[in-house]
């Protein structure tokens, strides 16, 4: 039986890097100065009695969310108590500690980072009698909490002109997010000159993220992740990794399927700042749903002719419906001979594509429900016992014409994006 095994770190050092410290020179952050001690990296991993990882993208807003983890640990020798100034970690229990969870994969030695971020809270259960266990539950949240205390106004190096990467490469200068702490792609879509406003650091790159059509979110291993339209619209494109009941493919506890209507947009209104609103809509979708709408204002594109082919996209993306698997939940990852369903567990991220497969019952024999989606959601629940890792699945961002894909390269059918 290969068990995965969960490694948990707590690094005591000041700043936004895992691995070292450093110190944000932006002083726009809540916390004026994030590093200015050495590196303090404890493996609290012999103390852990749950573990509980959610991270995911709203499909709703097209954005993603700030991923949290919570860690309950049993503190026997009351290290974990800030008044205590015989613990070993005084006096470093204090928020915006980072907090590290990984595992490896017994089988292959491989090992998968699943949350990077900072300790926002401890929560402590006091035992009733002297002697007894008690626990603290570390309450942690990824980088998206540290881009949304800090403000811009005035951002160096965004000019008109500029494309969406190097965009957010220049609002993370100026808040001193660390270069070595990016995944940048260049982006398609050139933009206007930054408004210099006071806003949100976060609100800001979610901004570029919308005017690109692209993705901006943090990664497993704390890194701020830009990817641009040529990659939400090719990746449904990859091989996917097909779960299934029926032994064709990888076995899972529980599948959500669903079919309604909440993600159908069929009228779109977008508007660059400055510039005319261009709009799509689709008549047929409307007359078959109703109207739904879907509007953005404030956007950065630099042309009428981009707003546009984005109110298209759109639009085409999701006039229609059908069903669709919400969630696929994998069997307990201590399982006997689940190898696949450990490495699935572990490796598979945001944007990765699979395919599900429910077999239902029918008036004469059986039917199937067969889904090909992609992971934008990944959620752990661990404890000393059990492991289920959940995976939310949603359509592509882009449901766009991908040559030679047998899903996505239908004439008349796939969308032919910008």
């Amino acid at each position: 039986m290969a068990k995965p095994t969960l490694k948990v770190l707590v690094n005591f050092s000041s700043g936004a890097s895992f691995g070292q410290a450093l110190i944000l020179d932006s002083g726009q952050l809540d916390i004026n100065v994030l590093a200015d001690s050495p590196t303090a990296i404890a493996d609290v991993t012999s103390t852990v009695q749950a573990v509980n990882i959610n991270r995911g993208r709203n499909a709703n807003t097209d954005q993603f969310q700030a991923g949290t983890c919570s860690v309950r640990i049993a503190d026997t020798d009351g290290n974990f108590n800030p008044a205590n100034t015989a613990s070993i970690f005084y006096p470093n229990v204090i928020p915006n500690r980072k907090l590290i969870v990984s595992a490896t994969d017994t089988t292959t030695g491989i090992s998968y980072n699943l949350f990077s971020g900072y300790i926002v809270s401890y929560d402590y259960v006091q035992a009733n009698l002297v002697g007894e266990v008690s626990y603290t539950t570390l309450n942690c949240v990824d980088g998206f909490r540290v881009l949304n205390m800090a403000n811009v106004s005035t951002v160096a190096g965004a000019p008109a002109g500029q494309l969406s990467g190097a965009r957010c490469n220049a609002l993370l200068d100026a808040v001193g997010w660390p270069s070595s702490m990016r995944d940048i792609d260049a982006g398609q879509q050139t933009l206007l000159a930054d408004p210099g406003t006071t806003r949100q650091a976060l609100a800001a790159l979610q901004t570029v993220e919308i005017s690109e059509y692209g993705a901006f979110y943090m990664d497993t291993a704390g890194n701020a992740t830009f990817q641009d339209r040529a990659l939400t619209s090719s990746s449904i494109g990859s091989t996917p990794t097909v779960f299934a009941d029926d032994g064709s493919g990888i076995d899972y506890a529980q599948a959500k399927w669903i079919l309604n209507d909440a993600l159908i947009y069929n009228d779109a209104s977008i508007t660059a700042t400055g510039l005319a609103t261009q709009t799509a809509s689709d008549a047929a979708s409307i007359a078959t749903y109703f109207t739904h709408s879907y509007k953005q204002t404030d956007l950065l594109m630099d042309s009428t002719t981009a707003a546009k082919d984005y109110a298209l996209a759109y639009v085409a993306s999701r006039k229609d419906t059908s069903i669709r698997c919400d969630a696929v939940t994998l069997k307990d990852l201590n399982s006997t001979n689940y190898n696949a369903g450990v490495a699935a567990a572990l490796d598979l991220d945001y944007f990765d594509t699979i395919t599900v497969k429910s077999t239902q019952p029918a008036a004469t024999g059986t039917s199937t429900l067969n889904k090909t989606l992609q992971i934008f959601g990944v959620s752990h629940a661990i404890t000393v016992e059990t492991w289920r890792t959940t995976f939310t699945t949603l359509e592509p961002i882009i449901d766009s014409f991908i040559l030679d894909s047998a899903l996505y390269g239908i004439l008349d059918t796939s969308v032919l994006s910008y």
